[in-house]
């Protein structure tokens, strides 16, 4: 498995929250997925409400 760096943003209640996390997985559709199914869960927030604007490889 690789290493990506997922950077993007996401609508919290004080505007838009930038965010960049580290995930391992095997491509990049993959990594982008996991990084939807955590920060929903973490903060409680919807697919619609995320946006990945970068998926790089480390």
């Amino acid at each position: 498995m690789s290493e990506f760096t997922v950077r993007g943003s996401f609508k919290s209640r004080g505007g838009q929250q930038s965010f960049e996390t580290t995930i391992e997985a095997p491509n990049e559709d993959v990594a982008r997925e996991r990084t939807f199914a955590t920060f929903g869960s973490k903060h409680n927030v919807k697919r619609t409400q995320m946006e990945v604007t970068e998926v790089e490889a480390r």
